[in-house]
């Protein structure tokens, strides 16, 4: 069989990055980011397409300033929920599939127990607003495609909070973190890898029709912001470390423009029955990361 012809959407980026690392061997790979392509520009993105002609779309690209989206929700909005339609049409005017990664700021966090796919979506902010809009927008077209949502990503390269804990624990000696907030840390590493196998498992098409619609897809397990700093810390040579204490605070005690979920734990199992794929613990994942 030959390869597929893949065209990337945010190659610089945490999930980009993997993600032509992970599909170079399988694939003809064509990557692009900012300056190169402006998502903002449906003609910009409408070109690429044509030019490359794939039979797989990848959106890894996104607005991810969370609080600055508050203040440039128009751009975050074109960005986050128009590019990704004008993505669908393209696609569905090829036969092509789409891989778009969503996020867990779709949901308001007020469960107790992990978020299904078919949980309603209730964002809380902008950043989560724009996301909820791509997805739709997605749907609506009705392309194939698979969104994924993903969960506090993190990796060893771009901005990230793991990058963050460990540079501040080599300048202070207590860092205080939020505690009342749940998620499930997730590397970018290993979303590029279930993305590839989530791949392979499209061909041939399950017996019912292809496989798509919503994924939840991250770590398994569950920590809060300080216990996640905690581990990251634990995890760090003690030379050149100067923290020794990592302190839960509450939410209160620091203040943003957006408010983030309370609890962002999703479940994987439609992702485990329908693909046969699940992610290993965060802490797993955690200490490979560390390692490197």
């Amino acid at each position: 069989m030959n390869p597929r012809k893949i065209l990337l959407f945010g190659k610089i980026g945490q999930v980009g990055w993997e993600l032509r690392r992970t599909l170079a061997t399988m694939s003809q790979l064509v990557c692009v980011d900012y300056p190169d392509v402006d998502l903002t520009s449906p003609d910009s993105i409408r070109q690429w397409i044509e030019s490359s002609a794939p039979e797989i779309i990848i959106n890894a690209a996104a607005y991810t300033a969370v609080d600055k989206a508050e203040t440039e929700s128009t751009r975050a909005m074109k960005i986050n929920g128009e590019a990704p339609g004008i993505m669908a049409v393209e696609a569905k005017k090829r036969g092509a599939l789409l891989v778009h990664y969503s996020t867990d700021y779709v949901y308001d966090g007020s469960k107790t127990s992990p978020y299904a796919e078919e949980d309603a979506p209730n964002p809380l902010g902008a950043y989560g607003r724009t996301k909820l809009a791509g997805d739709q927008a997605i749907q609506q077209v009705g392309c194939e495609h698979l969104i994924f949502r993903l969960c506090w990503v993190y990796g060893a390269r771009g901005g990230n909070f793991m990058l963050t804990m460990m540079r501040l624990a080599r300048e202070r000696e207590k860092l205080r973190v939020v505690q009342d907030q749940v998620g499930c840390p997730t590397w970018s590493r290993m979303i590029a890898e279930t993305t590839a196998l989530a791949l392979k498992g499209t061909i041939p098409p399950a017996k019912n029709g292809p496989r798509q619609g919503v994924y939840h897809l991250c770590s398994s397990g569950q920590t809060s912001w300080h216990g996640f700093a905690s581990a990251i810390v634990e995890l760090m040579p003690a030379e050149g470390r100067k923290c020794r204490e990592v302190e839960g605070i509450g939410s209160s005690e620091y203040p943003t423009p957006t408010k983030r979920p309370p609890y962002s734990v999703m479940s994987c199992d439609k992702l485990a029955r329908d693909f046969g794929l699940r992610l290993p613990d965060w802490r797993e994942s955690l200490q490979q990361v560390m390692e490197k």
